[in-house]
């Protein structure tokens, strides 16, 4: 007897119909907007889900990989170990067009999609998270807020040589006393006349020594809490800004990260992004961004464990055979593996979302949350892996396991993440939509922002 089904109080005999009723019942039952997000489903489209990656995302993870392999691979050791940032790696980057790869060709990039950038970072996390970071913080923080958030005057000013690389973009919004509560910083922004003078500090600042603009939060109405900040583009040649890099971190030592100084520093009214009152929302919308790019550094994070772990394993020998024989290693190896796996499909997930134009601060916030965790887990086990050897410099995977440390903290501590995800699970957050929305992708319209509501 052929399998039958009630829809709407009609049955339905699947044999007969070919599928075709279930499909209409199914369709009918599509919600009219996704789960998160703006932008409404197309009446009858079907979404498949495809896995690959295109043949330029292909071409682009190979360039990258043998760029790493080549360039970094051979002198990090050295690198980590002087506390040295290589800024010629920096120009190498850029040479190959990675400082601007998602940013609209019209803009001076490389008009990718934004899961090119995650396969970019995690790439690069492969060699260092300190070279991750710098395409981190540059374009992700810095170039994409600009595409956001920006005119066409600041479009053209700074994000086109941005993203060309011919400058470096920076982003300054933690202080000394205000990391995870941003309503609490001190820098503040008085108007004068056209311009406007900002006093004030920030404190672990990627690039803050090598960047030519750097995106400066400040307080221009401080009695209005988180809704009195307002984004500045600040170029590091102003007449009072300094900085000063941090040496003897735990993690992250072939990077330069460190302090801003601000004082009376004189900024042209035409460098305030979005409007007064709107760093806050900026701000967030940046880390969005950034915690993409950071959860996709940690996917090649991963990868690096995987790959120096499974290799000594099948090197190392003890009780007359090779140590991947042995089921704790393979159990360790198998958790990197699930790691790996889990953290990538959520990073693209994320992507995925952001080329429709989409908001995605929840999924961003739970890949960013797991996908750290997973790599400092992966570091920790890779070094477990090699035993003695894994604290010693001749390994790579003590330098893994200390950079792995800084991104369960930064752009949102691990409890942050865990705190958010509880409140959008029980219903207490919701995201409102935003005034300017990043472009879907491809770039139809090149250089024009979607516009949101308030």
């Amino acid at each position: 007897m052929p399998a039958t089904r009630k829809s709407d109080g009609v049955a339905r005999t699947c044999r007969e119909c070919g599928g075709r009723a279930a499909k209409s019942f199914l369709m009918k039952s599509l919600p009219t907007q996704p789960m998160t997000g703006t932008r409404p489903y197309q009446k009858g489209m079907i979404r498949a889900m495809d896995f690959s990656l295109s043949e330029d995302q292909q071409a682009v993870q190979k360039t990258v990989r043998k760029f790493v392999d080549r360039e970094i691979m051979p002198h990090i050791e050295t690198w980590d170990a002087d506390q040295h940032f290589e800024t010629g790696i920096i120009e190498k980057m850029a040479d190959l067009g990675l400082m601007g790869v998602c940013i609209p060709e019209r803009y001076g990039g490389q008009g990718m999609d934004y899961n090119t950038l995650a396969i970019v970072c995690a790439e690069l996390e492969r060699g260092d998270t300190a070279f991750r970071t710098a395409v981190s913080v540059h374009t992700s923080l810095n170039s994409m807020t600009l595409l956001q958030w920006g005119d066409e005057f600041q479009k053209e000013k700074y994000l086109t040589p941005q993203a060309q690389g011919r400058k470096v973009g920076a982003y300054a919004l933690t202080e000394p006393n205000a990391g995870s509560d941003v309503a609490a910083m001190q820098t503040r922004a008085k108007r004068d006349g056209d311009d406007y003078i900002l006093n004030g500090s920030k404190t672990w600042i990627s690039l803050c020594d090598v960047a030519d603009h750097i995106l400066v939060f400040a307080k221009t109405s401080p009695e209005d809490g988180h809704k009195g900040l307002s984004c500045f583009i600040v170029e590091r040649t102003f007449p009072g800004v300094s900085t000063r890099g941090f040496k003897n971190k735990l993690g992250i030592r072939a990077g330069n990260t460190g302090e801003v100084f601000l004082e009376n520093v004189r900024v042209p009214g035409e460098n305030l992004v979005g409007e007064e009152g709107e760093g806050f929302k900026i701000a967030m919308s940046a880390l969005d961004n950034g915690r993409f790019s950071v959860a996709a550094g940690a996917v090649g994070l991963i990868d690096a464990c995987i790959e120096a772990s499974v290799k000594y394993a099948n090197q190392r020998e003890t009780f007359g055979k090779p140590i991947g024989k042995h089921q704790l290693v393979q159990q360790m190896i198998a958790k990197m593996t699930a790691g790996y796996e889990t953290s990538r499909l959520l990073v693209f997930r994320v992507g995925w979302l952001k080329n429709q134009g989409w908001r995605n601060t929840r999924e961003t916030s739970l890949a960013k949350w797991y996908a750290c965790d997973a790599a400092f887990n992966a570091a920790v086990d890779a070094v477990q892996i090699h035993g003695a050897n894994g604290y010693s410099h001749e390994f790579p995977v003590e330098r893994y396991m200390r950079n792995a440390k800084a991104p369960v903290i930064y752009e949102g501590t691990r409890e942050i993440h865990q705190i958010m995800q509880g409140e959008y699970a029980l219903g207490y957050r919701k995201d409102k939509e935003l005034r300017r929305n990043l472009p879907p992708w491809p770039f139809e319209k090149e250089g024009e922002v979607s516009q949101g509501q308030e």
